[in-house]
């Protein structure tokens, strides 16, 4: 998972999986089929793991509550010690050739699939009375999981917790009153 998400889907060769995992090709093909496969499962561990977005959807927060906690989340993730900085989802399949198109694909879906969370929950809290009824709950949902995606470049770039967190606050100081 780790050499993935440092180094991104296309870049990872066989041999880089062999080595770090400690096996041979041949195992590596018997025990996930193919490279392609493995970065799946790679990412099903990752996206369960600590930033897991669905996780948080389904506390019950308030929209607020959700948007505030994933920005602060992903700050706390996107520069844990010990791990490659940034989002494994959003940095390991964005770029890539015609022969890598699938899982670019899948990983737009996934990303596409956080951002209608959070424009779900906005829609839910403007039906609900809490933002105002003519919140434009896909534009909203759309910054903010831009936030997130600058968020992930710039742990990329070298950018601290600390920084981070400053841009989660100064992001949820945009939320309609």
């Amino acid at each position: 998972m780790l050499l993935f998400w440092r180094q991104g889907y296309e870049t990872t060769s066989i041999s880089d999986l062999t080595a770090a995992m400690g096996v041979t090709p041949p195992s590596l093909y018997t025990a996930f089929g193919d490279k392609e496969s493995l970065f799946h499962e790679a990412v099903e561990r990752y996206a369960a793991g600590p930033g897991n977005a669905n996780a948080v959807f389904a506390e019950g927060l308030s929209a607020r509550e959700t948007v505030d906690k994933l920005l602060k989340g992903n700050a706390i993730e996107l520069t844990r010690a010990g791990r490659p900085p940034g989002c494994m989802v959003i940095a390991s399949a964005v770029n890539g050739s015609a022969a890598s198109e699938k899982v670019q694909g899948l990983m737009r879906e996934r990303r596409a699939a956080i951002e209608a969370g959070i424009r779900l929950a906005i829609q839910r809290a403007a039906q609900a009375g809490e933002l105002p009824a003519d919140t434009e709950a896909s534009a909203l949902a759309r910054f903010y999981y831009t936030v997130i995606e600058g968020m992930t470049l710039q742990a990329r770039d070298g950018a601290g917790r600390k920084k981070l967190l400053e841009v989660a606050a100064l992001a949820m100081r945009a939320w309609p009153q």
